[in-house]
């Protein structure tokens, strides 16, 4: 990796088509005014962050994480929408529209693109916009607003075109990322850590589920409570990586970056503000970037769209090595 090698930020455009209805909290406005505040931050950030055209993502990449009867499953739905003009709900929470399909497998497509750079070291690291979210997808269900799972498919396209051979996913949305656990519970090349609010949807993550078989210990979770301080979440999260990077080297880390830990989240009980997601990014890169890991966060939850689109601004800044008190850098007033 060239040592001047930019940070990305990538958003496929038909992420922002995804259409759950305007009263869904994971609705249309939440990726475009993300894109908007990454946007007005673009100024500061030019030279050190770029935005990178997406690429597309392919059902062969799904079918290394999903079985063939999920994938099926959702895009018939799809089509239904498409051709009933209207939405469809896979389950109470978890709805598609016509414009569904190309949302998720472009989100992929941008998620594949961004690792795809940074470990050819043209990119430094990334930011990916996802859209559908992607932690609670099970390799053969759709729930809690996710159709795919994407952080599960990029590891897995990682593994199988040897940029990578163990993957450290660091989940810190305030929801526990069942899919995500679900798909790696026994594979001991991919360590999954999760600190999330307890008890809390889905109602999985206790500190007890450690991994089965070949991958038991490959899995930490670190239930919070509701009002959980801002500096007691930020000694459990080093505490919980230093724990995990203790026995497992990776050589990428994917981050679940979900925003809905941040106070005053309609659908959280945490407390964290933008910048304390500034100085988690920073805890990781600390922590991983020596032995010349790799990183790319993905969007997952956050349902404050203004809030949400400042933590996203605060990370791409820890990923661009800018300060967040740099003067020079001002957050945009949005």
């Amino acid at each position: 990796m060239s040592p001047s090698a930019p940070t990305g930020f990538l958003l496929h455009p038909s992420a922002s088509l995804h259409d759950t209805g305007w009263e869904h909290p994971e609705h249309q406005g939440r990726l475009r005014f993300l894109a908007s505040t990454v946007g007005k931050d673009m100024l500061a950030l030019f030279g050190r962050a770029e935005q990178v055209p997406a690429g597309e993502g392919t059902v062969e990449d799904l079918l290394r994480v999903h079985t063939r009867d999920h994938v099926d499953r959702v895009r018939q739905a799809v089509a239904q929408a498409q051709e009933s003009g209207s939405l469809v709900a896979l389950d109470p929470d978890t709805t598609v529209s016509s414009a569904s399909w190309e949302a998720a497998m472009g989100s992929l497509g941008a998620a594949l693109t961004a690792v795809d750079a940074v470990s050819r070291g043209s990119l430094r690291n990334a930011f990916v916009a996802t859209r559908p979210p992607g932690h609670h997808a099970t390799r053969e269900r759709a729930m809690g607003f996710c159709l795919f799972n994407t952080v599960a498919a990029t590891a897995r396209w990682l593994q199988a075109h040897r940029r990578a051979d163990r993957v450290l996913v660091v989940d810190w949305d305030v929801h526990h990322g069942n899919g995500t656990q679900d798909i790696f519970w026994t594979d001991p090349t991919v360590f999954y850590l999760s600190l999330h609010q307890h008890a809390h949807y889905p109602g999985t993550g206790a500190a007890s589920e450690i991994g089965g078989g070949p991958g038991e210990g490959t899995t930490l979770n670190v239930p919070l409570a509701a009002g959980t301080s801002r500096s007691a979440y930020r000694e459990a999260f080093v505490a919980a990586l230093d724990r995990a990077l203790e026995g497992f080297s990776p050589d990428f880390v994917l981050i679940s970056a979900g925003f809905d830990a941040l106070a005053g989240d309609p659908l959280g009980g945490l407390l964290l503000e933008p910048e304390d997601f500034h100085a988690l990014t920073r805890e990781v890169m600390i922590r991983t970037e020596e032995s010349g890991k790799r990183l790319v966060a993905f969007l997952e939850g956050g349902y404050d769209p203004r809030r949400t689109g400042l933590a996203a601004v605060a990370v791409i800044r820890a990923l661009a090595d800018i300060s967040e008190a740099d003067p020079t850098a001002p957050v945009p007033s949005v």
